[in-house]
């Protein structure tokens, strides 16, 4: 009997498809918030943009290396998946710089933490490639149970 997997984690969904959903779920904080402060209903910093920017491209970068273990060819995944991080990080940058009129720049510490943000998405996409080796070394390697040695008796 086949069990069906249900869960969202076992299937390798495009990367492409992730960073479009990232990107829109991040634009509509950061326009909701500004949505808020035009109606004096709370305070948001001039920096919120970017913070939502950095924080949704975290976002990203975890869960586009978790879904990286189950795809079926890893370089393929992966080429896509950097081009797809570029391609976010360089959009919301774009965003946050069109919603707050403020450049990376000017914001204080985001560019270093834009900087910080793709080197660690590229350590979490190395860790996960190496557990997803171990595991398929561990899946081939043949367990034999250990052999029983007769003493010699004297």
């Amino acid at each position: 009997m086949e069990t069906k997997q249900t869960s969202l984690f076992y299937k390798a969904y495009n990367p492409l498809l992730q960073a479009g959903v990232v990107f829109v779920s991040g634009l509509v904080v950061s326009l909701g918030a500004k949505l808020l402060q035009f109606l004096n209903l709370v305070d948001i910093g001039n920096y919120f943009p970017w913070m939502t920017a950095a924080a949704f491209l975290l976002f990203f970068a975890l869960f586009n290396s978790i879904f990286s273990l189950s795809a079926e060819d890893l370089n393929k995944y992966w080429t896509k998946s950097i081009l797809s991080y570029a391609l976010l990080a360089l959009l919301s940058g774009l965003a946050a710089w069109g919603i707050s009129s403020i450049s990376i720049y000017e914001a204080g510490s985001y560019a270093w933490i834009f900087t910080a943000l793709a080197f660690v998405y590229l350590v979490f996409l190395s860790i996960m490639g190496f557990m997803k080796n171990i595991v398929e070394f561990a899946q081939k390697e043949e367990w034999n149970s250990p052999r029983f040695r007769q003493r010699k008796r004297r």
